[in-house]
């Protein structure tokens, strides 16, 4: 590739061609290096099956989550190996090894053996290809963004560089069509037991055109001018935070920049789809749909605002995108409600639970990990009423006596699960069982299932659940199943003991009679107006990312600049913005509202809106290659 000049004045027209290519070779590594991190997202619970099956589903999903979490944590210290890298040896080298590190990761969590083959190396394998994937990402964003924005012709440096911004709404929206077209290609059963991992497989085919593309391209030509200088920076990372006119620039990126930036993109791409999902019960593959095609709307903005902001500015479009997420951020979340579950909105409009607890009793259910148990009665009642998106208020009750739940006329005693010791579990599903009969009763959409009852539990079973007035006679005289001593232990239906003797036994499917579930009728769900509400969130993503990098690659010199922007980046959206769904259900868990965990955005859109008004220069005018 021929090396690109850059005149000092803006250049008007059309991109050239060396330019496009520049865009194009960073832009599509950088969006395979987003599809692979959000596959494993994605992906975590056939994750969680494949590699720590030894364990039950609850703490195999814990532990799936865990690693996906640690690829998030240590993004920034990605930032800082590959940032000091960069500015030491050059833009080109480092983000050529950040992509094959990623992509080679990748591809070998798809071939890795599961715990069944390998036993414990299979987890411990997988942790590791994890937190290589979240070093690679954390150099890789940083190099990208200042690779593109040092081949840009001044004046146009947010356009070009909102090519790269493009890229994690582009990888997101690329790994949900390969998993959705995977799912659809091998059906449920097969892509559950083996088809999850050809997403993973298939990555190899972009990481080969990526490092093709990579290595025809020559280094920017600020670094080189930097280095034909002697200018470059010995000790990158000393002068980029251990010196204080370096320091105070990188915290004024981090808290006057991309904190809010980080918690906007958060909320409207990955909170929405667990707010879809989780709290209005969409079904996911629905769910997934209507993100994908928001993006799909939405993702022309980043480059729209980012030619805008070469033109007024990079801080009017960003504090303009944090101060609209702001206030409108309530609204239009009770809308998705409105439209994604409306039987569950009218239900929270007329029915409201009342939790009584002893003082003390309550705790903020703070779970980032997923690993804390929270086992005092309080803690069980709200969670569970958090879970199933039931509003609620807690008064004060008599000291050392359990929680108890009301809704409608229907009190219901919760319990302490160390206290309950054996026995909490049965007390667990009783008390689930009453809260859902209430909530039900309150017009909640709960359905219930099927159960499969062996002849000898039938009496029993139509005994303990009055509420469905069951006849033992008439149910035996319908349809049933004759099933093996045998497979009644192994389906769960008898144990061991009362299955001693037994040669076949008919065992009887009762619908309407199993497990809860919360649920958002298909056919009510306004599709429409969900994924407009979608878009929107999507369009302030783009107001606050958009611009961004061309934001940070300005406010530092060239010497040290992959490593100054790539921390506070990496900081900002890999702890602010990972941290987002579990301090929200946390809030939301304390408070008893679906909607109050929508403060943690808001509060720290705010701050970052206030110190960005007050502190953040304008750097769109700013000659990079000067310094």
């Amino acid at each position: 590739m021929a090396n690109i000049t850059m005149p000092a004045a803006t250049r008007q027209g059309p991109m050239t061609k060396e330019e496009k290519k520049v865009i194009f070779a960073s832009s599509l590594g950088t969006v395979f290096e987003w599809y692979d991190f959000y596959l494993y997202g994605s992906l975590a619970i056939y994750i969680g099956a494949a590699f720590f099956s030894q364990y039950p589903e609850t703490t195999r999903n814990i532990f799936a989550l865990l690693a996906f979490a640690a690829g998030f944590l240590v993004r920034p210290f990605g930032a800082l190996v590959f940032g000091r890298l960069g500015d030491l040896v050059g833009r080109k080298y480092t983000f050529l090894v950040t992509i094959l590190i990623m992509g080679l990761s990748t591809f070998l969590v798809g071939v890795l053996p599961g715990s069944g083959t390998i036993g414990i190396l299979a987890p411990i394998l997988l942790i590791a290809l994890r937190m290589l994937q979240g070093l690679a990402l954390g150099g890789e964003y940083g190099g990208a963004a200042t690779y593109v924005a040092e081949h840009a012709p001044h004046g146009r440096r947010g356009f070009f560089t909102s090519w790269i911004q493009t890229t994690a709404t582009l990888g997101l929206f690329l790994s949900l069509v390969v998993i959705l077209g995977v799912q659809m290609l091998l059906g449920r059963e097969a892509f559950a037991a083996w088809g999850w991992r050809v997403p993973f497989l298939l990555s190899v085919i972009l990481l080969g055109v990526s490092v093709w593309i990579r290595l025809k391209m020559n280094e920017s030509p600020a670094f080189k001018k930097m280095k034909e200088e002697g200018k470059g920076s010995k000790a990158p990372l000393t002068e980029a935070f251990g010196q204080w006119r370096n320091a105070k620039i990188a915290l004024l990126a981090l808290f006057g920049a991309v904190v809010g930036q980080a918690v906007v993109w958060y909320s409207g791409q990955f909170y929405a789809l667990f707010f879809l999902q989780n709290i209005l019960k969409v079904d996911g593959q629905s769910a997934n749909i209507m993100v994908a095609c928001s993006l799909l709307l939405g993702t022309g903005f980043f480059v729209f605002f980012g030619w805008l902001s070469d033109k007024i500015g990079r801080k009017p479009i960003i504090m303009a995108g944090l101060f609209l997420a702001m206030v409108t951020y309530f609204p239009l979340f009770a809308g998705l409600t409105k439209y994604g579950n409306p039987a569950l909105a009218t239900a929270q409009e007329n029915v409201r639970a009342t939790v009584t607890a002893a003082p003390g009793d309550c705790r903020f259910q703070f779970n980032p990990t997923g690993t804390a148990k929270f086992t005092t009665s309080c803690d069980i009642a709200t969670s569970f009423l958090t879970r199933n998106s039931v509003p609620y208020d807690i008064v004060d009750g008599p000291a050392g006596a359990p929680a108890s739940v009301k809704i409608g006329t229907a009190t219901v005693a919760s319990y302490d699960a160390l206290s309950a010791g054996a026995n909490a579990r049965a007390m667990g599903i009783n008390f689930e069982k009453q809260v859902n009969l209430a909530l039900q009763a309150g017009g909640y959409p709960l359905v219930r299932g099927v159960t499969k009852v062996p002849d000898a539990k039938l009496d029993a079973f139509a005994a303990a659940n009055p509420e469905l007035q069951l006849n033992p006679a008439t149910i035996r005289a319908g349809e049933k199943q004759s099933v093996s001593g045998a497979d009644l232990v192994t389906q769960k239906l008898l144990t061991a003991e009362e299955a001693a003797g037994v040669t076949e036994m008919a065992v009887y499917s009762v619908p309407g009679s199993g497990n809860f579930t919360m649920v958002a009728d298909p056919n009510a769900v306004n599709w429409v107006a969900i994924i407009a509400i979608l878009t929107v969130l999507v369009i302030y993503v783009t107001m606050v990312y958009g611009p961004i990098a061309a934001l940070l690659v300005e406010m530092f010199p060239t010497r040290i600049r992959y490593t100054g922007m790539s921390l506070p980046y990496h900081i900002g959206n890999g702890w602010f913005g990972g941290l987002l769904p579990a301090t929200a259900f946390a809030m939301s868990a304390a408070k008893g509202d679906i909607y109050y965990g929508l403060w943690y955005p808001i509060v720290f859109a705010g701050i970052t809106l206030v110190i960005g008004i007050l502190f953040l220069p304008e750097t769109k005018d700013r000659d990079i290659h000067a310094d």
